[in-house]
């Protein structure tokens, strides 16, 4: 190598050396005086007070579905709202980004957090006075929603920032709350728990795994650039789905919410059913509560963990035990009314001639006589007596017992999902307990007893275990982690006896004759059978004097029942109470499961398959033009009140419901009112004449009207003594 090139090279080398040892120097004194990296800006006490932290990413709940995928449950992004006040604090291109002037920022602000300029103010003075790096607003910069913040972002407030986070929401609010329950935030375990319902006993699917995120942050609690990295990924729970039908759901809502406030009830709750599989369509029970905003009065789920006397929806159960073991006295006769109960020496209860050898005296309902009439009517109409009777003289107490055990009662139906669940209270130690369990009263069950047990009666025999949790599905792969299917719980009894329970069940619905499940439960488009009940509410030992509960559990069509509705209210009303909230949601769970009706009357030659159903809309004040062309669609049955043009009261009411052939009654404005053609006619129908019209109508018999007193046209008022008779 040339000598002098080498020195060269030595040179500049050196001088480089130079000027990167004075750049760094240079660096070291200006870092030393500012605190800040000449090049990049950062401010180093940053970095010298700097702490590596870890930040939980949240993992997000599983989707609770129905059984048509429509949203039960699910986590939505929440944000909290924050407020920098650190001046250092910059944004991209050193943009300074914190909040310089709290005033002008409070005016924008607080009304999108519907806070007072001085109520958003005092959290700025608090901060500012405390030298703290930023600050929250309470609570009510908690939980915004997404739209909150885009438009909290469209001012463009400097220094205003978000955290995320999620939260779980119920988009249908009162929808099988006590069924689904709730999951809310909890800060000891730092993320979204069940506590109630179906999040808490899922919540080990639902739930999720959380991620981890570490990071370095300054002592402000600034990220510090390029420091973050993950640790582990969250990974999101599992989705849930439900056997529930939305549709059936919120009509069986409808329909207790209406008896709640029509009956005067207490309580109400109801199950629907496929009677062929168990998958529960809808479950609820009143007074609920809106699982978004948790307003519970009581944690007890009526349907599961409350147990209950339920009347004479039990006598199908005896019926069913006598005929299936040989011991039911086909075709013969008894005398109804009153059954004095004596006992013998082996403490057996038999039927005594006289009240003076009475130990207990039985009545039939409201102390009725029918006179001598066969068991099969007396299941028809009810009768306490005809239990009595069957129970002393045909059915021995030990056969009966063993038909209980088979029907499951007293144990418990082991329903996924639910927890706390009852088993009820066996009375038998008393002769006169042996007796009134028999028709539904001394010992108590729970709801899905009942409808586990009556799937067999439906079902040719088949018990069916009732359940609403249909599988439970990986949310990243769609893989099936649990499934659940139709089971088989046990065979009670033979087809042969589902058979004759069915033509039994039958007359008590769709014979006129017999009354009142006729008047309220038979419907003119389906064949409906089932059976009434009303018990007396035990309350520490004691009737409640005055209170009952009224129930019915209906299944259709009659020759192939598939699905099925148990109904059950607490009300001091036990002879008014009309049918059509139970028709209302029963139909709308038809239409679910598809099925179709036989034509019931010579109008009705339709299929099932064209009935619908309606929200009946608000014809007050309009036209009869209007009106015609608002229910033109409809199919229903318009009864114009009055010679008027404008409507002025209306049954259904807006927002009720209304189906296919239903009467609908228009009051008009006009003065002269004339008599219809009620032949056919509900008692329904009548008494909601009479109560838009204000004229008094008497009323004889039961079903539907065969004879009116007024001939069809006659000018009518509230002096008209109008006479219908129904059979």
């Amino acid at each position: 190598m040339n000598p002098k090139r080498a020195n060269r090279t030595l040179t500049t080398v050196a001088m480089i050396c130079i000027a990167v040892t004075c750049l760094i120097i240079s660096n070291v004194i200006y870092t030393m005086v500012t605190k800040t990296h000449m090049r990049s800006g950062t401010v180093v006490t940053d970095y010298s007070s700097s702490a590596e932290r870890t930040r939980i990413i949240s993992a997000n709940r599983g989707i609770i579905y129905d059984r048509n995928k429509e949203i039960v449950a699910q986590d939505v992004d929440t944000y909290t709202i924050y407020a920098i006040l650190d001046p250092s604090h910059t944004g991209i291109g050193d943009v300074p980004e914190y909040v310089s002037d709290a005033k002008l920022t409070s005016e924008k602000l607080a009304p999108m957090l519907k806070m007072s300029v001085e109520e958003m103010m005092n959290y700025f003075e608090v901060a500012q006075a405390g030298n703290m790096y930023q600050t929250e607003f309470g609570l009510k910069g908690k939980n915004l929603t997404t739209t909150q913040k885009e438009a909290i972002d469209a001012l463009e407030l400097p220094g205003i920032e978000f955290t995320k986070s999620s939260q779980r929401f119920y988009p249908n609010g009162k929808f099988a709350s006590y069924l689904i329950g709730y999951a809310q935030y909890d800060e000891e375990e730092q993320r979204v728990v069940g506590r109630m319902g179906i999040e808490n006993t899922l919540d080990n699917y639902l739930k999720g795994k959380d991620g981890e995120e570490r990071y370095s942050a300054s002592a402000s609690g600034t990220v510090l650039p390029g420091t973050k990295h993950v640790t582990s990924q969250a990974v999101d729970g599992n989705d849930v789905y439900l056997t529930l039908d939305k549709n059936v759901q919120v009509a069986l809502e409808k329909c207790l919410e209406t008896t709640m406030k029509d009956f005067k009830a207490k309580r109400a709750w109801g199950v629907i059913m496929e009677v062929e599989t168990g998958r529960i369509l809808g479950y609820a029970a009143y007074p609920t509560f809106d699982l978004n905003q948790r307003d519970i009065k009581t944690y007890q789920n009526i349907l599961s963990d409350s147990v209950y006397e339920p009347g004479s929806i039990m006598k199908s159960i005896t019926y069913a035990a006598a005929i299936d073991s040989g011991n039911y006295p086909e075709g013969k006769t008894y005398q109804s009314g009153r059954f004095y109960m004596g006992v013998d020496e082996n403490g057996q209860a038999y039927r005594a001639s006289t009240k003076a050898q009475a130990e207990e005296v039985i009545l039939d309902a409201l102390e009725k006589d029918y006179g001598t009439i066969t068991f099969e009517e007396g299941f028809a109409r009810s009768s306490n007596v005809g239990i009595s009777e069957l129970l002393t003289k045909y059915l021995p107490t030990n056969i009966f017992e063993e038909y209980l055990e088979r029907f499951h009662f007293f144990q418990p139906v082991k329903l996924v999902g639910v927890e706390n669940e009852a088993t009820g209270v066996k009375n038998f130690t008393w002769p006169i307990e042996k007796l009134t369990t028999g028709f539904g009263q001394g010992s108590s069950v729970t709801a899905m007893q009942i409808v586990q047990a009556y799937t067999a009666l439906f079902n040719d025999g088949k018990m069916m275990k009732p359940y609403f949790i249909d599988k439970i599905v990986n949310s990243y792969n769609g893989e099936v982690i649990e499934e659940y299917s139709p089971e088989v719980v046990g065979t009670p009894i033979s087809k042969e006896t589902s058979d004759k329970m069915k033509d039994l069940m039958y007359r008590v619905v769709n014979d006129p004759n017999m009354g009142g499940a006729y008047n309220r439960y038979h419907m003119d488009d389906v064949e409906v059978i089932g059976k009434t009940g009303t018990g007396e509410i035990a309350t520490n030992g004691q009737y409640t004097s005055g209170l009952y509960a009224n129930s019915f559990l209906g299944a259709a069509p009659y020759d192939d029942p598939k699905v099925m509705m148990y109904y059950v209210f607490e009300s001091s009303d036990y002879m008014t109470y009309t049918g059509g909230p139970y028709q209302n949601a029963f139909r709308q769970a038809l239409i679910a499961t598809g099925v179709k009706g036989e034509a019931g009357s010579a109008d009705n030659d339709e299929s099932y398959n064209n009935w619908q159903e309606y929200e009946m809309p608000s014809l007050v004040n309009h036209s009869l033009d209007y009106v015609n062309e608002k229910l033109k669609s409809y199919g229903v049955k318009k009864v114009i009140i009055g010679d008027g043009s404008s409507i002025i009261r209306q049954y259904p009411l807006p927002q009720e419901n209304v189906s296919t052939k239903q009467n609908v009654f228009l009051l008009s404005d006009g003065n002269n009112i004339t008599m219809p053609n009620m032949t056919g006619w509900s008692l329904k129908d009548v008494k909601q004449y009479s109560e838009i019209t204000k004229i008094p109508i008497t009323v004889e018999g039961s079903g539907s009207v065969t004879k009116q007193s007024v001939k069809v046209g006659l000018k009518i008022d509230k002096n008209s003594k109008i006479k219908v008779t129904l059979k």
